[in-house]
C-alpha cells in the first residue's frame, strides 16, 4: 500500500468519524506501507500466534495482524478510537478491542489461559519505557516484541558497553534487542519532530545473567547510574548512601575498578557487583 493511499485513507477516516490525533496521548498514525510490511515481517507471524497490540489507532496495522494471526487483542486508551475500532473491525472475529490503559493490565489477564504471545505496537513516545518494562517484567512475558519507538531510544536500547544506560540494561537483561530499520518522520500523520525505528526484542527463556534477587539487581544498577558521568565509586556511594570506603571494598570484591563509569559495565559485571553488594550487606548485619 503506497504512502499516498494510506495518508488519504487516514485523513478520510478521521473526517468521516470526527476523530483527531490527540497530542496528549502522543498519537500518530502510520501512513507508510513499506514500513507496515517491515513490521509484519519482523513479527514473523503464523496462523497460531496470539498478538497483543498496544495503541492500534485507526486499525491499519490491526487489520494486517488479524489476517495473519490466530487472535489479536488490541488495547486502546482513547475512548473514541476504541469505539471506532469496534465498529470498523467487526468483520474480524479474531480481533478483540480492549478500551483500557495497558499499564494497568497484567498481560496474563488478557489471555484465556497462560499462552505464548507476541507484542506488536506503534508506541507513543511518552510511554515507550513504561510499556517495555511492563511486558519485560510481567509474570507472563511475550516471546517477541516488535515495536515502533523513537530512533534515539532504539539506539540507546541496543547500545553495548561504553554507551549503556539504565534503559539498555533493563531491556538486555530480559532479551536481545535489534533495530530492524529506521523510519523517517514523514511516515506518520501527523509527522513527529523526530525519526523513529522498528525495534525487535527476542526474549530469553530466562534472564541473560543469573541473579538471586532481580529487584535488588536493578536497585544496584540504578544506584550505579545515579550520577552516570561520575566514576562508579562516587556514583554508587551517592546512589546507595554508603561511605565511599565501603563502596570501594564492594568494587574490589567484584573485581571492578572504581574509576570506571556505569556505562562501561557488562551485564555479567553488574551481576558480580550485585552479588558482592549483597554479601557485603550480610557482613554489615552480622557485625
Amino acid at each position: 500500500m503506497k504512502e499516498e493511499s494510506l495518508l488519504a485513507e487516514t485523513k478520510q477516516l478521521l473526517r468521516r468519524f470526527n476523530l483527531r490525533a490527540r497530542k496528549r496521548l502522543g498519537q500518530r498514525f502510520l501512513i507508510d506501507g513499506d514500513v507496515l510490511q517491515r513490521i509484519l515481517s519482523a513479527a514473523e507471524l503464523t496462523a497460531d500466534d496470539i498478538v497483543l497490540e498496544v495503541g492500534p489507532g485507526l486499525g491499519i496495522l490491526t487489520r494486517e495482524l488479524a489476517q495473519r494471526a490466530r487472535r489479536v487483542i488490541a488495547i486502546e486508551l482513547d475512548d473514541k478510537l476504541a469505539n471506532f475500532l469496534k465498529q470498523e473491525l467487526v468483520s474480524f472475529p479474531n480481533v478483540m478491542i480492549i478500551n483500557e490503559d495497558i499499564l494497568k493490565i497484567e498481560p496474563a489477564t488478557l489471555l484465556a489461559r497462560p499462552e505464548r504471545y507476541k507484542v506488536v505496537a506503534n508506541l507513543p513516545y511518552y510511554i515507550t519505557s513504561p510499556v517495555l518494562r511492563h511486558f519485560l517484567e510481567a509474570t507472563l512475558k511475550p516471546d517477541l516484541m516488535v515495536v515502533m519507538v523513537q530512533k534515539e531510544v532504539a539506539e540507546a536500547i541496543v547500545a553495548g558497553p561504553g554507551k549503556r544506560s539504565l534503559l539498555s540494561i533493563s531491556v538486555q537483561f530480559y532479551g536481545r534487542p535489534t533495530i530492524i530499520g529506521k523510519v523517517p518522520a514523514n511516515s506518520f500523520y501527523p509527522a513527529p519532530e523526530v525519526d523513529s525505528a522498528i525495534l525487535r526484542i527476542d526474549l530469553y527463556p530466562k534472564p541473560a545473567v543469573a541473579v538471586d534477587d532481580t529487584e535488588g539487581f536493578f536497585g544496584t544498577v540504578r544506584a550505579g547510574f545515579a550520577s552516570p558521568r561520575k566514576q562508579l565509586a562516587n556514583s554508587l556511594a551517592q546512589g546507595l548512601g554508603w561511605p565511599k570506603a565501603d563502596v570501594l571494598s564492594v568494587l574490589a570484591e567484584a573485581s571492578i575498578a572504581p574509576q570506571r563509569r556505569a556505562e562501561t559495565l557488562t551485564l555479567e559485571e553488574w551481576a558480580q557487583l550485585r552479588q558482592a553488594y549483597a554479601q557485603w550487606q550480610k557482613k554489615k548485619v552480622l557485625c
